[in-house]
């Protein structure tokens, strides 16, 4: 009996989600507006929002000038998570693309290591926007 892989059909384009949260990230972060409408929301964790002396701004600054997308970090190819350092301070970026009236959005958070590991903070996700 032969068994022959079939294609993912199914599987969504990852050059098409690298892209809309490469866009997401730099319209939430640095206010560059896309191509195209893009919907989504940004959270930042209460740890980096009461850092204090502009640690949330240059946290969000760096988050949205984030491109280092690497097969070690990013072996899916959908560009949603990455780290960035702040002051000697771990700043995660997990993102998720939600469905939502089939309409897909992006959820972006941005914490500090000492919040949740990454692994929890994508998880933490809202599930519907």
């Amino acid at each position: 009996m032969t068994i022959t892989a079939q294609p993912q059909t199914d599987r969504p384009d990852p050059s098409v989600i690298a892209a809309q949260n490469d866009a997401f990230r730099r319209l939430a972060c640095l206010g560059v507006p896309p191509a195209q409408p893009i919907q989504g929301r940004m959270h930042v964790t209460r740890s980096i929002m009461e850092a204090g002396d502009g640690f949330m701004a240059e946290a969000v600054k760096a988050t949205g000038e984030f491109n280092t997308f690497e097969p070690e970090n990013d072996p899916e190819g959908w560009h949603d998570f990455g780290s960035v350092e702040i002051r000697g301070e771990t700043v995660f970026q997990p993102s998720r693309r939600i469905s939502h009236d089939h309409k897909f959005q992006t959820c972006l958070r941005c914490h500090r290591r000492s919040d949740s590991s990454p692994r929890q903070c994508a998880q933490q996700l809202p599930g519907n926007l």
